[in-house]
């Protein structure tokens, strides 16, 4: 596999100490190179924020593992879903998520790119990821692990290979 990451730019939040107020905030636009480049990433992608599969089991996995995949050589390891950055804020916070950064793809450029965009409208949730991680070093997919039978309105949630030990059995 020789794929590149698709070229985009993820509209992030991020603290700033200047801020005064109870939202110390400022929007920062991050792109796929200043995540990617030069460096071993593990990107977890999740349906949606606060479903049970993720807030239970897949993200909590990443998160307790975290210190094993960074002694594998990951530099960093992010959760994308398409949602926005306040969504992914909240969530990350309610799960006590502390390693494991979250990636807003509100629009669903990143996901659509990568071909995982589906539609969950039987569920009511309109476009979202399809579950799948990938490790990727600087910008290049060496592995991928999507989840079997990507398509629009599954009828069930599968979850068979793209968690983290099959992850972290593979680097």
């Amino acid at each position: 596999m020789a794929t590149q990451v698709p070229e985009i730019t993820f509209k992030t939040r991020v603290r700033d100490a200047s801020l005064d107020g109870d939202n110390p905030f400022r929007w920062q636009d991050v792109t796929s190179s200043d995540i990617f480049k030069d460096k071993s990433i593990v990107v977890l992608a999740l349906p949606g924020a606060f479903t049970p599969t993720c807030s239970s089991t897949h993200l909590p996995g990443f998160e307790a593992k975290y210190d094993e995949l960074k002694a594998k050589g990951v530099d960093e390891v992010y959760c994308l879903s398409v949602n926005d950055a306040f969504t992914m804020f909240q969530w990350s916070k309610n799960l006590g998520v502390e390693k494991v950064k979250m990636l807003p793809d509100g629009n669903a450029c990143f996901t659509r790119l990568m071909g995982m965009l589906v539609k969950k409208e039987n569920l009511g949730f309109g476009d979202r990821t399809w579950r799948y991680s990938m490790h990727v070093v600087d910008g290049e997919i060496k592995q991928l692990f999507a989840e079997p039978g990507l398509m629009d309105n599954c009828p069930d949630d599968p979850f068979t290979c793209s968690d983290v030990d099959t992850m972290l059995n593979a680097l």
